[in-house]
C-alpha cells in the first residue's frame, strides 16, 4: 500500500492559528477552513479561555475553567467565517500587543467529531449523534445554566469507563456516578445521559462535543505515570499537533500543548484549561513523529503508578493512495 501526507491537514479538519490583538472587531484567518468549534487562549496573560461552537450561534461563548452558562458578547468570540472566526476588542482575545492562540476543529464525520445541542428532560435517555462511529471521547456543558461542570467521557478512564466522569473545569479525579452516563457506553448512533442535572436538568439546554478515533489523525489514550524524568513514550501513530493529559487516578491539572507556541518542539509550553494561568514552564512534553514523550517527573504528568488520559491531534495525517488515514509506522 502506497502512503501520502497531508501538507496542510488541518487546512481539512483541524488547525491551530497564533496572532498579536490589535485592540479593533477582524477576522482570524489561516485556518483553512471555517470551523464549527474554536478554542481560544491569551498567551501573555490570565484572561480565561473562550470556547465558540456554531449551534450555539453568534456571539455565544463558554469558558472551559468555569461552571457558568453560556456568555454573550460581541466583544469575545462574534462568528465563523469561511477561513477561520472572528473576534471582538475584549483583552481576552483581541488586547492590543497581547497574543493569543486559537485552536479549531471542522464537524464532521469523515475526521470523527460532531457538536450535538440538546435539551434535558430530567430522565435516563439516549441522545443521537451523527459519527457513524462509536464515541472515544465526550465532552458536554450546561449552556442555559449555570453552577454545572463540564462532563467528560473518554473511553479509557478506568476498566469501566462508562460508569464514570472527570470534569474539564477542575483537578478532581475520576469519579463514579451512573447519573452521569446511565453506565451506558456510547454506541455509533447514540449516546447516553443520566438524570444528573449537570447533564440532563429538566429544561437545560446543553452542548455535546463527541469525538472518534481516526487512525493516523486522531488519538484518544491512556498511559501509566513513571515518576522519572525519562517518563514514558505514548504512541500515537503520527507527530501530534496538540496534546491534552488529565490524571485520572488522583487529581492534577489538565494540561494542553502543541506545536505552534515556542517555536521549536512548543510542546514544552503548558496550557491548563482548568485555569485562566498564562501559558508556562518548560521539559515537560516532547512531540514526536509518532506519538510523545514524557521528559520530566512532575506528579501531574508522570506521577508514579498513576493513570492518565489523553487526546491528541495530528500535524500531518498519514494517508493511503486511496486517502484513507493510515498510522506512521
Amino acid at each position: 500500500m502506497a502512503y501520502t501526507t497531508i501538507d496542510n491537514p488541518a487546512g481539512e479538519y483541524f488547525n491551530i492559528v497564533l496572532w498579536t490583538g490589535n485592540g479593533s472587531n477582524r477576522d482570524i484567518t489561516g485556518v483553512g477552513f471555517e470551523p464549527n468549534f474554536t478554542w481560544i487562549k491569551q498567551r501573555n496573560g490570565t484572561f480565561s479561555h473562550v470556547l465558540g461552537n456554531s449551534i450555539s450561534g453568534d456571539n455565544k461563548f463558554l469558558v472551559s475553567s468555569s461552571e457558568d452558562a453560556e456568555g454573550t458578547d460581541s466583544d469575545k468570540f462574534r462568528t465563523f467565517v469561511s477561513d477561520g472566526f472572528q473576534v471582538g476588542t475584549h483583552n481576552g482575545v483581541n488586547g492590543t500587543s497581547n497574543t493569543y492562540v486559537g485552536w479549531s476543529w471542522k464537524e464532521t464525520a469523515t475526521a470523527g467529531f460532531d457538536i450535538v445541542g440538546y435539551t434535558g428532560n430530567g430522565s435516563a435517555r439516549t441522545i443521537s449523534h451523527s459519527l457513524s462511529a462509536v464515541p472515544s471521547m465526550m465532552i458536554v456543558k450546561s449552556r442555559s445554566s449555570a453552577n454545572k461542570p463540564w462532563g467528560i467521557y473518554h473511553h479509557k478512564n478506568t476498566s469501566a469507563p462508562a460508569t464514570d466522569f472527570l470534569s474539564l473545569n477542575n483537578t478532581n479525579a475520576t469519579a463514579d456516578s451512573s447519573a452521569f452516563w446511565n453506565d451506558t457506553a456510547p454506541t455509533s448512533s447514540v449516546f447516553s445521559v443520566g438524570t444528573s442535572n449537570d447533564v440532563n436538568e429538566n429544561g437545560t439546554t446543553y452542548i455535546a462535543y463527541l469525538f472518534a478515533e481516526k487512525q493516523g489523525y486522531s488519538k484518544f489514550g491512556s498511559y501509566t505515570g513513571n515518576g522519572s524524568a525519562d517518563g514514558p513514550f505514548t504512541y500515537t501513530g503520527f507527530k501530534p499537533a496538540i496534546v491534552i493529559c488529565k490524571k485520572t487516578s488522583s487529581t492534577g491539572d489538565w494540561e494542553l500543548y502543541d506545536n505552534k507556541r515556542n517555536g521549536f518542539n512548543g510542546g514544552n509550553v503548558r496550557v491548563y484549561p482548568n485555569a485562566n494561568d498564562a501559558p508556562s514552564g518548560t521539559g515537560r512534553l516532547s512531540l514526536l513523529s509518532n506519538g510523545f514523550k514524557i521528559t520530566n517527573s512532575s506528579g501531574n504528568l508522570n506521577g508514579s503508578g498513576n493513570s492518565f488520559i489523553y487526546m491528541a491531534f495530528a500535524e500531518s495525517p498519514f494517508t493511503s493512495s486511496t486517502g484513507t488515514p493510515v498510522t506512521a509506522r
